[in-house]
């Protein structure tokens, strides 16, 4: 597959879009020249709000991983969460346990295109803006989304995830 400006994109980039595409989500896989590790290099690179960034963060809870869609303008509070989602105590996965779970390495995390699906908060942060951006494999790919779409591909839970 290519990016709109028809450069190849990478091979866990294609496998985001592929399943984007038979989810029937419309938005499209971009590569960016600048890196989108962080959500504020993401909202840079994209010219939008920090808050508009959907990052990816994998936890481990009651020995699986699970997977937290949260807005870039504010970190996940886990105590708060665990209870709010009905689940044990979360705690960062280590980064081979981020590849291990979805295949992808930590600042490039998609919501999708992973092994096996796992259990997915959405924060209700993202219902704020009318559209997101999310991870698609890498650093350097991105694609636009909304907070229902991302509750649709991920079959996700719709919860605050701050205090």
């Amino acid at each position: 597959m290519a990016s709109p400006e028809g450069t190849s994109l990478p091979a866990r980039s294609e496998q985001v879009a592929r399943a984007l595409a038979v989810a029937g989500a419309p938005g499209t896989v971009r590569l960016l020249a600048e890196s989108a590790r962080t959500a504020a290099e993401a909202a840079s690179a994209l010219g939008c709000d920090v808050g508009a960034i959907a990052n990816s963060l994998v936890f481990i809870s009651d020995d699986e991983p699970v997977l937290v869609l949260t807005s870039g303008r504010h970190k996940v509070d886990t105590t708060a969460l665990a209870a709010r989602w009905g689940r044990g105590k979360l705690r960062r996965a280590t980064p081979e346990q981020v590849r291990e779970a979805t295949g992808q390495a930590i600042g490039g995390v998609a919501p999708v295109a992973h092994p096996r699906a796992l259990p997915t908060v959405v924060d209700e942060a993202l219902t704020d803006y009318p559209q997101v951006w999310a991870a698609a494999g890498t650093p350097h790919t991105v694609f636009p989304t909304t907070a229902k779409e991302l509750l649709h591909l991920t079959d996700g839970l719709l919860l605050p995830v701050g205090p």
